[in-house]
């Protein structure tokens, strides 16, 4: 046994020593990117090791996707648990052939996303922006290599830009921009802003939210909440608040049930008419964001004393693909288009409801044909991830927030 500790010492001493030993020749020769933003994730891991587990497994997060795996390079793997609780960041998974929704390939014949997902280094935006251009697209070639910490991190000087001013292996600068909404600006919106259109998440967060001082969160205070820990484990750096790497979003229940409030109300009592308050209380932006394939429904049925069904409603709440509503009146319109696949899938289901803005109480009424006596009125928002399925598949839908309300209808 003590054989077995004293060889055990030993081989830490010297995993120890060959570890500081290639810090301090990383230190004396920087470390280089040659390889852009195409940088594999995992060779940032290697040191950032929690981080990196959050980014590509989705560590200590609720995010559910279909099970997969990500494809890594041979002898860059990273030692992790044979099993986690749940899976990769969307942003770890971008550029993977087993994405489970690839818009790439249902949009367009497949034709490449690369300026958002694939971005050369670029500098961070200035907050005020009027109009939201793209960055650099990679070329082609690089873009297997999907989103990368490099995407967000590798500054055009080819430094390693974050919150803190540190000492390591690679050049690095602060950059207090990283912490602020700017930071996902260029990704997270398109143009100008148009109220209910999609992609348009950092203008809605900054015109509906940030100036009307609904709150001062920016995009990382919700979805990378800050924790204390190093940020490179094996070095002598202290604790400090770091963010967590997981981007909590539309495959979170956490994220998703402290998005909306809602609340049904008799306007009348003894009257058939009935108001339903959908209310953006958690969210920084509008419900839902970003994809105009993303969905809320809001599903109503009316129950009698027996618990039959004897009325039922359906609204649905979404991004418009364009700078108009959605309309079935421009189909052939559509077909001009050199976008004409995606434009014709939205305006192929017809209006809708606009998505809900920050702070914004949607109040939508209904009067359903109702006999006297006693009703239950039961309301759902459900979560849809593409609202192009058919809509009796459930595999991306998740019931947010359900209410009822008992109803007496009386004659006359």
């Amino acid at each position: 046994m003590r054989n077995t500790v004293t060889v055990g010492i030993k081989t830490g001493i010297v995993t120890v020593l060959a570890g500081m030993a290639l810090a301090a020749t990383a230190f004396a020769e920087p470390m280089t990117f040659p390889e852009g933003t195409a940088t594999p994730s995992e060779t940032c891991g290697g040191c950032h090791k929690a981080i990196y587990r959050e980014f590509a497994f989705g560590f200590g997060s609720d995010i559910h996707y279909k099970p997969t795996t990500i494809p890594q390079k041979e002898g860059q793997n990273i030692p992790m648990p044979a099993g986690v609780s749940a899976t990769a960041t969307a942003h770890a998974f971008a550029g993977a052939e087993q994405y489970p929704i690839h818009a790439r390939e249902a949009e367009e014949e497949g034709r490449s996303c690369n300026v958002c997902h694939y971005p050369e280094p670029f500098v961070i935006p200035a907050m005020d922006v009027a109009e939201m251009t793209k960055p650099k697209a990679r070329s082609k070639e690089k873009e297997a290599a999907g989103i990368t910490c490099a995407s967000c991190h590798l500054t055009p000087e080819g430094k390693i830009r974050g919150p803190y001013g540190v000492n390591a292996p690679h050049e690095t600068v602060a950059d207090p921009a990283i912490r602020t909404s700017a930071m996902c600006a260029y990704c997270h919106s398109m143009g100008k802003r148009v109220i209910g259109k999609q992609t348009q998440t950092f203008l809605e967060w900054r015109e509906d939210f940030s100036k009307p001082g609904l709150g001062k969160q920016q995009c990382q205070d919700c979805h990378m909440p800050r924790t204390m820990r190093k940020v490179a484990e094996d070095f002598d750096n202290p604790e400090r608040a770091v963010a967590r790497h997981l981007w909590t979003g539309g495959r979170s229940q956490q994220r998703l049930a402290s998005a909306l409030s809602m609340a049904i109300s008799q306007p009348e009592a003894g009257k058939s008419p009935l108001a339903f308050h959908v209310i953006n209380i958690g969210a920084g932006h509008s419900v839902p964001t970003g994809s105009n394939r993303r969905a809320i429904y809001l599903n109503v049925v009316v129950t009698d004393k027996k618990g039959k069904n004897v009325a039922s409603k359906e609204w649905m709440f979404a991004p418009s693909y364009g700078n108009r509503p959605d309309d079935k009146k421009f189909l052939e319109e559509d077909k001009k288009r050199p976008d004409a696949v995606a434009a014709s899938q939205a305006d192929a289901q017809g209006p809708h409801e606009a998505n809900i803005r920050a702070g914004e109480e949607r109040i939508l009424p209904w009067t359903p044909e109702l006999k006297p006596g006693d009703y239950t009125v039961k309301a759902r928002l459900i979560y849809d991830l593409n609202r192009y399925n058919a809509r009796s598949f459930k595999g991306d839908q998740t019931e947010i927030n359900s209410t009822t309300l008992t109803i007496r209808v009386k004659k006359g």
